[in-house]
C-alpha cells in the first residue's frame, strides 16, 4: 500500500512540473508561428490594423504572425473559430467593435465574448467617417440631412457587414436625425468602399484605417467623423458630434485569445504591443490612420469591451435592431 508520504512528495513533485512548465512556456513562446484571425476581408481597417501588428510581433519575437482572414457574420465566424481553438497563444483574434455590438444583436451565439476571449492588448480607438462619392450631391451634413428628407428612400448606406460599426455609427445615425435610408450589408469593408467609390452607393460610414488615403485624395468626400470631437487625422472634417448633439460613435481595435490562454503568454503579448504603441514610428503610422492609442494592461482592455458591449446594448435595444 503507497504512504501517505510518498503520495504528498509526488504530490508536490507533480505541482513542480506545472510551475515549471507554465514558466517555461512563457520564456519559449513563441515556438512556432502564430496565427492572428480577422473576421473581415483583405484591405479593410481590421486587416490593415492587424498587419501592422503582426509585422511588429513577428520582428521582436522572432516568429511569424500570420493574419488569417475569415470574413462572415460581422466577425462571428473568426471570434468561434478562436473561441474553439486551442488556449495556447498560438491563436490569437483582432478583436474589434462588432465584437461588443454582437453580443446584443445576436441572440443566440454560441460563445460569449467577455466570458470565452481573453484580452490581452487595446490597440487603438479611431472615428468612422461619414463619407460619400465625390460626385454626390451633399457637400455638407445639413446638406445630406435636407437631401435625404426631400428624397426619402432613395439613399442607400453600405457596411462591412450586418452588425459591424460601420452599420451601427450608420443606424444611429438615422434614429438621431429621423432619416430613412436603406442599409446594404457586405461581406467586407473594403468591397463596400470599392462601391462607393464607383458610385453604386451613395454613403458608408467607414472606418478611418480604410478610407482615409482615399479622402485625402480626393476620391471620397468626407461629410464628418463621426466622433464628438474632431480627429487630429482630419483636421478640417467637422465631427458629427458638432452637428448632431449627443452623436458618438467610434471604432477599436485589440488583441485577444482563447480563454484560459496563460498568463505568461497574455502578459509577453501584452508587453509587446505596448512597446508598438510606444514605438515612434509604429505611433505616427497608427495615428496617420486616423488612431488614437488605447495602451495599457489586459484589464484596461477587458474594461473598454465591457463599457462598449453596454453602450450597444442600449442603442441596439432602444431602435429595435435586429438581425437578418
Amino acid at each position: 500500500m503507497i504512504s501517505r508520504r510518498i503520495l504528498t512528495v509526488c504530490g508536490l513533485v507533480t505541482l513542480g512540473l506545472v510551475g515549471a512548465s507554465h514558466a517555461v512556456s512563457g520564456q519559449t513562446y513563441p515556438a512556432r508561428p502564430v496565427r492572428l484571425l480577422v473576421g473581415y476581408a483583405p484591405g479593410g481597417a481590421n486587416d490593415i490594423v492587424a498587419r501592422l501588428m503582426a509585422q511588429w510581433l513577428s520582428d521582436r519575437l522572432g516568429q511569424i504572425f500570420v493574419v488569417e482572414n475569415r470574413p462572415g457574420a460581422a466577425s462571428n465566424t473568426a471570434t468561434e473559430a478562436v473561441v474553439r481553438s486551442p488556449p495556447d497563444g498560438y491563436t490569437l483574434f483582432l478583436a474589434n467593435a462588432s465584437n461588443a455590438i454582437n453580443a446584443t444583436f445576436y441572440e443566440k451565439l454560441s460563445y460569449n465574448f467577455i466570458r470565452d476571449i481573453v484580452p490581452i492588448a487595446g490597440i487603438m480607438r479611431v472615428p468612422n467617417v461619414m463619407e460619400v462619392n465625390s460626385s454626390f450631391a451633399a457637400k455638407t451634413v445639413p446638406e445630406f440631412i435636407a437631401y435625404g428628407k426631400s428624397n426619402p428612400g432613395t439613399i442607400n448606406f453600405v457596411s462591412g457587414g450586418i452588425g459591424t460599426s460601420d452599420h451601427m455609427a450608420g443606424e444611429l445615425f438615422k434614429m438621431m436625425v429621423g432619416l430613412h435610408m436603406t442599409h446594404i450589408p457586405y461581406r467586407g469593408e473594403a468591397p463596400a468602399l470599392a462601391d462607393v467609390l464607383g458610385g453604386q452607393v451613395q454613403l458608408i460610414f467607414g472606418t478611418a484605417p480604410a478610407s482615409i488615403e482615399q479622402i485625402r485624395a480626393g476620391r471620397l468626400r468626407a461629410l464628418a467623423v463621426t466622433t464628438a470631437t474632431r480627429s487630429d487625422a482630419l483636421p478640417d472634417i467637422p465631427s458629427l458630434g458638432e452637428i448632431v448633439s449627443g452623436y458618438e460613435a467610434s471604432s477599436w481595435y485589440g488583441i485577444g485569445a482563447p480563454r484560459n490562454t496563460p498568463a505568461e503568454i497574455v502578459d509577453k503579448l501584452n508587453r509587446e504591443v505596448n512597446a508598438a504603441l510606444a514605438d515612434p514610428k509604429m505611433k505616427a503610422r497608427l495615428a496617420d490612420l486616423g488612431g488614437m492609442m488605447v495602451p495599457g494592461a489586459p484589464s484596461d482592455f477587458g474594461k473598454l469591451v465591457a463599457a462598449e458591449t453596454d453602450k450597444w446594448a442600449k442603442v441596439i435595444k432602444f431602435a429595435a435592431i435586429k438581425a437578418e
